[in-house]
């Protein structure tokens, strides 16, 4: 086996790696061995060393350029999948939501976790309306009335 070869295999297996990792590290890793198998297959780095030095190069280059940008791009990207079924609707307080904590609101049959819109109280028994959903958790504001 070449090296050639050998970098062209990590690369690969490294991009399988991040397939089960998603931390976007394996994938920044892969980048540096197939641009060194690349540059090794031009003639560029025929020199074990220089190949070394290549790939960390470009591994840590394209690691400190890339990820973040990428991790935002990807939380951006899920973001808009969120489930958004449940806003507007109403729900009512089955358990007292604390200014700073959770209650229970019961909704659609079942009770929910829920916290308040605006870090302030509400009672149970009080009719809320769901505004938004943070991960299991509903965020609930307080009914308004029409003529108030």
């Amino acid at each position: 086996m070449t090296l050639l070869q050998l970098w062209a295999i990590l690369g690969l297996l490294f991009l399988v790696a991040e397939l089960f990792s998603v931390s976007f590290v394996f994938a920044f890793v892969s980048v540096g061995a197939l641009v060194t198998a690349l540059l090794t297959w031009v003639g560029v780095t025929p020199e074990v060393s220089g190949q070394l030095l290549c790939f960390s190069v470009v591994t840590i280059l394209s690691l400190v350029v890339g990820r973040k940008p990428l991790r935002r791009w990807f939380e951006a990207k899920t973001k808009k999948q969120e489930y958004t079924e449940y806003i507007g609707d109403r729900a009512n307080v089955t358990q007292t939501i604390p200014a700073h904590g959770e209650g229970r609101i019961f909704y659609r049959g079942t009770e929910w976790i829920a916290v308040s819109e605006t870090e302030e109280s509400i009672l149970a028994g009080k009719p809320v309306v769901i505004r938004r959903m943070d991960g299991i958790r509903a965020v609930v504001g307080v009914e308004k009335l029409a003529n108030a």
